[in-house]
């Protein structure tokens, strides 16, 4: 028997990649984690992390137990919501960045609907810029968004004396940016830097177009889209490089090698940022959807399952 609190901190660690960071996002002492960790490892007999001073990876041990710990946990809380006798109601109003398009989280949201049938889940896909302003504007319940480490993405009013306000948020992962394009692509070092990029407020042109700066890289646009399968077919074509989590890289397209010359973007932060509650029925629903993305938050990092025909 495995402990669901056990899994859900192997789960944690999993998702971050780091026992501070796992730490934090649980509320407990790093030691507490690496207590856990232990202890689900012993009742495994196998070692789930491979870890040292630097860097925390899974095993293939701990690949498999991803799995387990998944169906383990969503069975757990799908027994202890029929017990309970409690049924989640009302309207929630979901927004999600664009990115995540073309991950498996319609899989979470699809388990969610099952689990949770009478809640009326309203989806909006959009920008983390755009998102997080309609949650300030009380326009979203819950949002899965990027964020820079340590900087305020939302701004205030224009006229709000406290300037840029960041929300609150629970980190689902750290990530780290980097360049994308097709596996084709040649890059010209003494011409102007091809870009793919979304439109003004996405976190990734912003960055891009930061580090670019910084180092005196010259650069122009050459496809702008608010859709992901716009510049990811925009960048199959080779008309430029994108920048793009790491963990989230859209089939056909690559990670530029190092000896492509471009400046390192940094990391980026994976978040679920809470709105003001409208009432018990949203606060519970949203917190029920939170709890199931955290529960799943690798998922994000793989593609959808996608289908082809012909040749």
């Amino acid at each position: 028997m495995f402990d669901p609190t056990q899994l859900r901190t192997f789960l944690t660690v999993a998702q971050t990649l780091s026992f501070t960071q796992a730490a934090q996002r649980l509320g407990v002492r790093q030691s507490t984690v690496s207590q856990q960790v232990r202890r689900l490892e012993e009742a495994a007999g196998r070692q789930l992390f491979a870890r040292d001073t630097h860097s925390v990876t899974l095993t293939e041990d701990g690949e498999a137990m991803l799995g387990f710990a998944r169906t383990i946990l969503e069975a757990n809380e799908r027994a202890a919501g029929w017990f309970a006798g409690t049924r989640l109601r009302g309207r929630l109003r979901f927004g999600a960045s664009e990115d995540f398009v073309l991950t498996r989280l319609p899989e979470i949201l699809e388990a969610f609907r099952r689990d949770h049938p009478e809640v009326d889940l309203e989806l909006t896909v959009e920008l983390s810029g755009t998102l997080q302003r309609r949650l300030a504007a009380g326009r979203l319940d819950l949002v899965l968004a990027k964020r820079r480490p340590g900087h305020p993405d939302l701004p205030g009013h224009p006229d709000d004396p406290r300037g840029p306000q960041e929300p609150p948020g629970r980190l689902v992962w750290r990530d780290q940016l980097v360049w994308i394009g097709s596996e084709r692509l040649r890059l010209d070092p003494h011409r102007p830097l091809p870009l793919v990029v979304f439109p003004p407020p996405a976190v990734t042109r912003a960055r891009a177009l930061e580090v670019l700066e910084q180092h005196g890289r010259a650069w122009r646009v050459t496809c702008t889209s608010g859709s992901l399968n716009g510049l990811v077919a925009a960048a199959r074509a080779g008309l430029g490089v994108m920048a793009h989590t790491s963990g989230m890289i859209p089939p056909g397209l690559v990670r530029l090698p190092a000896r492509a010359g471009l400046p390192e973007l940094g990391g980026i932060d994976v978040v679920l940022l809470h709105g003001a509650a409208r009432g018990s029925a949203a606060r519970g629903a949203a917190e029920a959807l939170a709890e199931a993305i955290l529960a799943g938050g690798d998922r994000l990092q793989a593609p959808a399952a996608t289908t082809t025909t012909g040749p």
